[in-house]
């Protein structure tokens, strides 16, 4: 039974190229992948690159403090993600901090200014009839054209002659039924064409109201006196407009014409908010010479509501055949409609440029969030701080490999050169791999993770010393070099399995249970410690395998590290046999 275990044994030895040629054919194909994608160098995390920290705190909306719970907040950090990812901005960080507050880092690169434009303004989506709208500080309501002039500066409009159209991509058939939404609010200002009408005006709109109906004149009156005082140039007021306002209720709100003017509306119930878009999309319409445009597909409750809501507006007289955006209580666009959109899907055309076009349907996509936001802290991060804490990091890890490269000279000599080879091989394994994860997965490389490589020198280094040591002690006793490494393998093999899978483990725990940036170090460990299992099996011991059968190695020269009279090797025990008994010379 030994002899064919003798020969599977001799056949393994006699073949160990098989695996250096394995790992570096992997490694020849990572190194050509990097270049190959143009991606040659790890991507950086906000502290080594720089860029802007955001703290955003949840308030509760018309003192519902209840909905501020970890569902809402968890379903909030989504949302973001998907609305900073959804611009191409990589490797930015949201996350929750405390009960109530969510913290996003975005670093510095390309859409990162439009991203933090866009976290900046977190909250409801809502699409909300125009009962009135004047630029701020002008006096009338401002009565659009029919149609749109095409103006090229892409934002919000909100001026005469200016309104983007929505309009629908399917068959179109107006409604019949005039609109009632806001009907206290729209009679009130139909009484007068500009918003200075009169409580007494509006009553006579209504000469016989009920009880309720009195109720409903009083608020349009309270809402239109507030509207007549708005001034949507001050930035507090416009930061307080339409809070605690449900979206069951008429609102206030501002926003931006295309001549950049502040514009002041009266808007009624929220219709559809952001839950019922499916997904929107900037698009460039060639043609019909619309220029770019925001495509808008609905969920089937979302298309049936706004198919309702755009028969009503139809029907109506300028201003109030429009509906509003509002996004955080700001107009993010208010294109007027002809007729009803049923086709499940809409465009809105108008003053748009590509990145106001995508800013919207961005927004348009991601924007329903679950609570409502405001800014605590903006902070821009430098990329300086984290370069002097990055070299730091650097040179403390030069440090700790250089002692760790001079233990190996000093105590293992020769053993030493395939050691650091091993070490060689790692590292080159691990920046091509960070490099290539960064587009794949969105790994971005912070200080954490650079901690966690640093560490894995010492996990690799601590895989070789095992082997090394298991082999010295078959040499120990008595064996040559060949058969010594083989018949340490399986030991030190198995040592260097269960300390791997410890290590591994605990990053992997680290990884599960952590937020941030924490999770860059245990990814990076979890990375290098799979990595240490390859490499000591697919190139430390073929390698070795190899030199043993060099003479400098095999005949255990002084400086080989494999000396048996330096590691006071013992002679291989034999048998002996008895001595003879004398012989009797009588006998003789």
């Amino acid at each position: 039974m030994a002899t064919p275990k003798k020969g599977r044994n001799a056949s393994a030895q006699s073949k160990p190229g098989r695996s250096l040629a394995l790992i570096l054919i992997a490694l020849v194909a990572l190194t050509g992948g990097m270049f190959a994608s143009g991606h040659t160098k790890p991507r950086l995390g906000i502290d080594l690159a720089g860029g802007t920290s955001i703290t955003l705190r949840a308030v509760p909306e018309a003192g519902n403090e209840a909905a501020i719970n970890k569902t809402n907040m968890d379903t909030a950090v989504s949302i973001m993600e998907r609305r900073v990812n959804g611009l191409g901005v990589s490797e930015a960080e949201v996350q929750t901090q405390g009960d109530r507050n969510i913290v996003v880092n975005i670093p510095k690169g390309t859409n990162s200014e439009q991203a933090r434009k866009q976290v900046g303004t977190t909250a409801k989506l809502y699409f909300r009839p125009v009962l009135a709208t004047e630029v701020a500080g002008g006096k009338g309501a401002a009565s659009p054209s029919p149609s749109p002039t095409g103006s090229p500066s892409g934002k919000p409009s909100g001026g005469a002659g200016d309104k983007p159209e929505a309009t629908d991509k399917g068959s179109a058939s107006p409604s019949a039924t005039p609109t009632t939404q806001g009907r206290a609010v729209t009679d009130a200002l139909k009484a007068d064409a500009t918003p200075s009408a009169s409580a007494s005006d509006k009553g006579k709109a209504s000469p016989s109201p009920s009880a309720s109906g009195g109720s409903a004149e009083a608020d349009a009156s309270a809402l239109q006196a507030k509207y007549a005082k708005l001034d949507c140039t001050d930035e507090k007021t416009r930061s307080s407009v339409g809070d605690g306002v449900k979206a069951s209720e008429p609102t206030l709100a501002c926003g931006k014409n295309s001549q950049g003017q502040w514009q002041k509306y009266v808007l009624g119930p929220a219709e559809v908010d952001g839950t019922d878009v499916d997904k929107a999309q900037a698009v460039l319409n060639t043609q019909t010479g619309a220029g770019w445009t925001v495509t808008m597909d609905f969920t089937d409750g979302g298309a049936k509501k706004f198919a309702d809501i755009t028969g009503k507006l139809a029907q109506n007289q300028s201003p109030q055949n429009q509906f509003a955006i509002v996004l955080d209580g700001d107009v993010v666009s208010d294109p007027y409609v002809r007729q009803a959109l049923t086709g499940g899907n809409a465009e809105i055309s108008g003053n748009f440029n590509q990145q106001s076009a995508q800013d919207l349907s961005n927004m348009l996509s991601y924007g329903a969030l679950p609570l409502t936001f405001k800014v605590d802290s903006m902070t821009t991060v430098t990329a300086a701080l984290g370069g002097d804490q990055l070299q730091a990091g650097l040179i403390a890890g030069a440090i700790g490999l250089a002692l760790v490269v001079i233990y190996l000279l000093a105590y293992y000599r020769g053993l030493s050169f395939i050691a650091i080879l091993s070490l060689l091989v790692s590292a080159a394994l691990t920046y091509t791999l960070m490099a290539l994860l960064g587009p794949a997965i969105g790994f971005a490389l912070n200080l954490p993770a650079v901690c966690g490589a640093i560490v894995a020198i010492g996990i690799t280094a601590d895989s070789f010393i095992v082997y090394f040591e298991r082999v010295r002690d078959e040499i120990r006793e008595g064996r040559t070099l060949r058969p010594a490494v083989e018949r340490a393998w399986p030991r030190a093999r198995r040592t260097i399995l269960v300390s791997d899978f410890v290590s591994f483990l605990a990053a992997a725990v680290l990884f599960i249970v952590t937020v941030g940036k924490v999770r860059g170090f245990a990814f990076t460990l979890g990375l290098t410690t799979l990595l240490d299992v390859v490499v000591v099996f697919l190139f430390t011991k073929p390698l070795l395998t190899l030199m043993a059968r060099r003479k400098f190695f095999a005949s255990g020269h002084k400086w080989s590290g494999l000396d048996p009279k330096s590691l006071g090797a013992q002679p291989p025990l034999r048998r002996t046999r008895r001595p003879a008994a004398p012989v009797d010379p009588k006998e003789a």
